[in-house]
């Protein structure tokens, strides 16, 4: 998708940038015009990818960051206005998904629920937060979107914390949309499919069977990529997409209406 340099004098901050589709956004992005920062845990992948932006004749800033401490979050914030003047959107990547502990509610480890919260959801929100409080104060509009899953939409996960904490976030985007939309700022999430690494991809108990599960039924007859939800999420930042607000977007390659 070429939107041509329908981003450009856009600031926004990814948040799990330093891979996956967190990187794949900010790759396009910065092809796009905007000036991305760059954020997440570990920094080496953060740095990374903020590096080859540059290199590539982009405008990227590499903040590490974990979206758990607020205090950090603020601070790449107030980081980010230094550096670029302002702060236009915010993309709310920044996830775990502990596949091989997070299983049977009923002998669940406090401790994955906690954990899992703690990034998937608690972390949206000290970034909405914080992004919102610079766009309120800058009072020239926004967008925000959050990057939820196809999990929050049915109860089919055997991963209960992380499809929870995924259903919260399309709820935070339809709040922000509502009581934010006002002031100009827009507010969406996108749930993507099976893609062909998840978040933590290295836990998965059977990677090679879930990867045959989905295939064998998948409607286009593959798993996604991050490259294949990056542009969604990109088009979404754009002016094109101003009438679009408060909404959950689903990019799974038809999944969802077969299972």
């Amino acid at each position: 998708m070429s939107m041509s340099g329908k981003l450009k004098n856009k600031v926004v901050i990814i948040t799990g940038a330093g891979s996956g589709i967190g990187a794949a956004t900010a790759r396009l992005m910065a092809a796009e015009g905007a000036s991305v920062v760059v954020t997440g845990v570990p920094e080496e992948g953060v740095i990374s990818v903020a590096d080859e932006i540059t290199l590539t004749g982009g405008s990227a800033l590499a903040i590490p960051m974990d979206v758990t401490d607020p205090q950090q979050v603020e601070s790449a914030v107030a980081h980010t206005v230094e550096s670029f003047g302002r702060l236009d959107i915010l993309v709310a990547n920044a996830g775990i998904q502990m596949h091989h502990e997070d299983r049977v509610l009923h002998q669940l480890s406090e401790d994955v629920w906690d954990r899992t919260h703690d990034v998937n959801y608690k972390g949206q929100y000290f970034s909405c937060k914080h992004a919102l409080a610079q766009m309120v104060k800058q009072d020239e509009g926004g967008v925000v979107i959050l990057i939820a899953s196809i999990t929050a939409l049915s109860g089919m996960s055997p991963n209960v914390s992380y499809s929870s904490s995924k259903a919260g976030v399309v709820n935070l985007a339809r709040h922000i949309a509502v009581h934010y939309g006002p002031k100009g700022i827009r507010a969406n999430s996108v749930s993507p499919g099976p893609l062909e690494r998840t978040p933590d991809f290295d836990n998965h108990p059977d990677p090679v069977g879930r990867k045959k599960e989905y295939l064998d039924k998948m409607p286009v007859g593959r798993l996604g990529t991050a490259e294949d939800i990056a542009p969604f999420i990109a088009f979404l930042s754009t002016d094109d997409a101003s009438y679009a607000s408060g909404a959950n977007f689903v990019i799974d390659g038809g999944w969802t209406i077969i299972s």
